[in-house]
């Protein structure tokens, strides 16, 4: 067990979770869809976003119910990252602002998508993509 997932459990920012490899495989799968989907350029940048993000997150919620916790927080879920799947912090950043900017279209309509962090997200998605996909449940 990883300590700085360990200490997450002791102030409650994450349960411990036996894995399930059902839902495992069915995070991957919707990440996988999303994901093929923001790669679509005929798509609306918003969309692309939209996919892109939530892909993102799947992915990262996967990593963490592979090594058996569970986080209700979704910008925790990517800080995670760097412990589930070894991710650079300036990587998980990248998760985190667009997660800054998911919020602000969803919670206060703002909804303009900035091309370079969308280009940024995917690349980020594309590594996290084969990260998650190289866990092997037990």
């Amino acid at each position: 067990m990883d300590q700085n997932l360990a200490n997450l459990v002791k102030i409650g920012k994450l349960k411990l979770e036996p894995f399930a490899e059902s839902e495992f495989r069915g995070l991957l799968t919707s990440a996988e869809r999303r994901l093929a989907d923001a790669r679509n350029k005929q798509l609306s940048p918003e969309s692309r976003f939209d996919l892109a993000y939530n892909a993102s997150h799947s992915y990262a919620l996967a990593a963490l119910r592979f090594h058996g916790y569970r986080s209700e927080n979704r910008a925790l879920v990517f800080q995670t990252l760097q412990y589930t799947v070894g991710m650079e912090a300036p990587k998980w950043r990248v998760l985190s602002k667009c997660h800054e900017m998911r919020n602000l279209a969803e919670y206060e309509g703002q909804t303009e998508v900035d091309s370079k962090l969308l280009a940024n997200l995917l690349v980020v998605a594309d590594e996290l993509e084969a990260a998650v996909g190289a866990l092997k449940p037990p």
